[in-house]
Order: C-alpha cells, then structure tokens, then sequence
C-alpha cells in the first residue's frame, strides 16, 4: 500500500471501505415520509496493522509525519480503486514498544463522479502501435506486455507511480492492467 511517497513495508493487515449515500428525509401527512436522494458522500477507507522488528516504532513514527502532511494525496492500494484521499484517522491500538507497534487509520475519499469508463483526450490514440510509440499529438504510449506491473513501466521510463497514474486516468486500479492495453508514459 502507498500514500503520497510513504510505501508500507507490508500492507496493513485488516481493511475495510465504507460507502454512504445522504438521504433527506420530510414529513408529510398522514405519517408518511417524502425521501430525498442527496447524493453519495465520502468513500472511508479504514485498516488496521502492525510495525513489527527493531524499527517498528521508528516506521510508526515515519507513517505518522505522512499524517501531518496538508492535503490529499494518491492512496494506491492492492484491492481498492485508486484514490485521491485525505489521510484523516492514526491511532495507536495499544501501548507502542520499540519492537512492535498496532495501529488504525482511515482514509476519506470525497466523491467526484466516478467513472469506470475508459477515456481518451481529442487528438490521442491509446490504440495503435507498438510499445512506446508516439501518436499524432506528440504523446507516447507503451504498450502492457506479460508481467508489467505499474511500477515497472514508471521505472523503465523515469517516472515516479503518482505521475504515470496522473498520465493514465482511464487506469482506474494500477495493480489490475492487461496485456495490450496501452499506457501513456509522455
């Protein structure tokens, strides 16, 4: 799991996501009620692990300077959807000892009309070539083969994840792409 540039030693050992939807709720006569559809609210996003060896508290400490930092930040996750989340929940789930540390946090993600269709901006295609080929408006696609993971295509093209994600909105879990789709690297 990752937050902004915190990478997890290991990902957290319990993990729960929370979907709600705010409904209004009016009285009208004869005891009966008018509900209204308000709309979806935040995704919240809870866990909970553990920090276990010699710098486990060193590693809390660490997990918990991301905390502080302003603003949201890209939470990739192994089974989530990608999301931009404010990191809003850490606590200690017992009393920390330098060799091992439990804790919860939680994630709030605002909604903002999701969309699970793929895109493509005016003047780019993501649908010919070969592995990093540049199309007519100047931006360059690498094409997935067998084994490539996210992180691998970052690092073979000297980008950080968080940009290659930016790059990539029709990439909706980059634990999760497919032989042949096509990613823009440039």
């Amino acid at each position: 799991m990752r937050y902004k540039d915190y990478v997890w030693p290991h990902n957290p050992r319990v993990y729960t996501i929370e979907y709600e939807r705010r409904m209004g709720a009016r009285k009208v006569p004869f005891g009966r009620y008018f509900l209204q559809d308000l709309g979806p609210a935040q995704r919240v996003m809870r866990g909970e692990g553990e920090f276990v060896g010699e710098e486990a508290y060193a590693e809390f400490k660490r997990l918990a300077s991301v905390f502080y930092d302003d603003g949201p930040g890209l939470l990739v996750h192994p089974v989530w959807q990608t999301a931009n989340a404010y990191f809003v929940e850490l606590s200690l789930a017992q009393e920390p000892r330098a060799d091992y540390v439990r804790y919860t946090f939680a994630f709030w993600e605002g909604y903002e009309g999701h969309n699970t269709t793929l895109r493509t901006q005016q003047g780019e295609s993501a649908g010919s070539g070969a592995s990093g080929t540049e199309s007519r408006s100047g931006a360059v696609w690498h094409t997935v083969a067998q084994g490539e993971t996210m992180w691998g295509i970052a690092r073979r093209y000297g980008l950080t994840l968080t940009a290659l994600v930016t790059l990539n909105p029709q990439i909706k879990n980059p634990n999760l792409i497919l032989v042949g789709e096509k990613v823009r690297v440039a």
